[in-house]
């Protein structure tokens, strides 16, 4: 049989089947990526949206830093957040590593200067004239700022769907801080590179079809809220 067309019918069978593993290593997944986006949203939309408004010395300097990070190695943020929760760190006392919460903590990580990154570019593109329209009616700064995120949703639901695209196909960081524990801190890209180091070549796609499809779900309902955003 095609390898692929056997890893669909594998992926269509644990689905169907109600397999427990599978459903607990796919809702993991999304608990865990989705508690970091909107952790991440939470503090980066605002933070993005105060570096847009307003212009002050090193602005372009702070751009640049939060444009490097965009593009921070996972393996790098595994490594940085694994040396912070070990034993032998400074939050070892917590005992996190090798939890979900130490996987939320490294994804977080990822997402936030991707958010601050899209929110930043779409706070920017936003015309002048509403901003001046919005102030010549004596709106507060307070004010402004929920008018202009306002008008920018659509750019802001688009730092969603890649920040969320990010977190649920990262494998290096959440290996690294999560250990890939059976029952507790496997996820679906940890879970397919276990398969595939077994050779269980069929059920390592099967997973990567499922993994793909979550994502096609998620992104797909994020989509169908820009696009509506776009007929107001």
């Amino acid at each position: 049989m095609n390898p692929i067309l056997e890893g669909l019918v594998k992926a269509l069978w644990l689905l169907v089947s109600l397999d427990p593993e599978v459903y607990s290593i796919m809702f993991l997944s999304l608990r865990v990526s989705g508690i970091a986006v909107i952790i991440g949203a939470a503090l980066s939309i605002p933070c993005g949206a105060t570096i847009a408004l307003r212009d002050f010395r090193g602005k372009r300097f702070l751009m640049s830093i939060i444009n490097t990070l965009m593009g921070l190695p996972p393996v790098v943020v595994g490594l940085l957040v694994y040396l912070l929760l070990s034993t032998s760190g400074p939050l070892g006392p917590f005992q996190l590593l090798y939890t979900p919460t130490a996987m939320i903590i490294a994804q977080l990580i990822m997402v936030v200067p991707i958010i601050i990154g899209v929110t930043v570019s779409a706070v920017s593109a936003v015309d002048k004239g509403i901003r001046e329209k919005v102030l010549s009616m004596g709106a507060t700064g307070w004010q402004l700022t929920v008018t202009i995120l306002r008008e920018a949703k659509i750019g802001l639901l688009t730092a969603l769907i890649v920040s969320f695209g990010a977190a649920i196909s990262e494998v290096g960081a959440v290996m690294i801080v999560g250990g890939n524990i059976r029952w507790i801190t496997r996820v679906l890209t940890t879970a397919i590179v276990f398969e595939t180091e077994l050779g269980e070549f069929g059920i390592a796609l099967a997973l990567g079809i499922i993994l793909l499809l979550l994502a096609f779900i998620i992104n797909w309902v994020l989509t169908q809220l820009q696009w509506s955003g776009l007929r107001r």
